[in-house]
């Protein structure tokens, strides 16, 4: 071999280095064992989405749905942590669902989770070495029900949160470690920037976001997509488009001045009192 060819093996070899380290900085491992999330980009308050679907072999018909998160900050034994309560309202009152979730305020672990729904309720204790079904809840249907942890995770019910506390940038990927409260053992889930895009929101208010990406197959062997678009300066959600088995949903967030319509019924039920 010449010096001229040694050379230029040398130098490609050096190339396809850099190549592969240059890969491996923009993926990033996140859990609260790995990076961490900035909880400092959380912002507290109530967020409000319209979600609606479209069914295949319904074109001529919506479905819609007002999801309602709240986050606040509190203590916990004397620990600050993140609440998050969710409200899943629906045309028919038994696909109602709400959810409570406690939240460790430094690296947002999860440390407790409950979801009521038409068939009752299922509460957890969770902690980074495993779930267990709460103990302090009456009528718990999670009762008894344990999985240890290899690695501690986040709740998969918080992905809104939980991207919103992401370093995005362009190129970056992500690998998750989720778990959803009762399912499958956690895993992780793969999501990269694919771009950036300008959405028009009131007044023609132009915000640049972040599109993050992920997509895969179901249990069911279904294909499935999801786009999220992220506002570059706020952190925050303001869309998200899925699509599987032919079904397509969409996430908007609703603007601050949307009526908080629950608390409204509460408080003219209380004056009627």
């Amino acid at each position: 071999m010449t010096m001229f060819h040694s050379r230029r093996c040398l130098w490609a070899l050096l190339l396809l280095l850099f190549a592969l380290q240059q890969a491996s900085a923009q993926a990033d491992t996140i859990s609260p064992r790995h990076h961490a999330l900035n909880t400092r980009w959380l912002q507290p308050g109530l967020r409000q989405y319209l979600v609606y679907f479209q069914f295949p072999d319904k074109p001529k018909m919506l479905s819609f749905s007002l999801w309602m998160r709240e986050v606040s900050k509190s203590q916990l034994r004397h620990q600050p942590v993140i609440e998050v309560k969710q409200s899943w309202y629906n045309a028919d009152s038994n696909h109602y669902r709400s959810f409570y979730s406690i939240n460790s305020e430094k690296d947002f672990s999860p440390l407790y989770h409950a979801e009521t729904a038409a068939t009752g309720k299922k509460a957890y204790d969770w902690s980074a070495t495993g779930i267990r079904g709460a103990d302090s809840v009456a009528g718990n249907k999670a009762a008894g029900y344990t999985l240890d942890f290899n690695s501690p995770n986040y709740n998969w019910h918080l992905d809104i949160e939980t991207f919103e506390m992401l370093p995005l940038a362009a190129g970056k990927t992500f690998y998750i470690l989720f778990y959803d409260a009762g399912l499958d053992p956690p895993a992780y889930v793969k999501y990269t920037v694919t771009g950036s895009e300008t959405l028009a929101t009131l007044d023609n208010r132009q915000v640049d976001c972040w599109i993050l990406h992920t997509g895969g197959t179901t249990p069911q062997g279904w294909p499935y997509e999801q786009s999220f678009w992220i506002s570059k300066s706020g952190h925050e959600l303001l869309k998200e488009a899925d699509s599987y088995n032919g079904l397509f949903r969409y996430k908007i967030k609703l603007p601050g001045l949307t009526p908080n319509l629950p608390e409204i019924v509460r408080q003219v039920a209380a004056k009627k009192q």
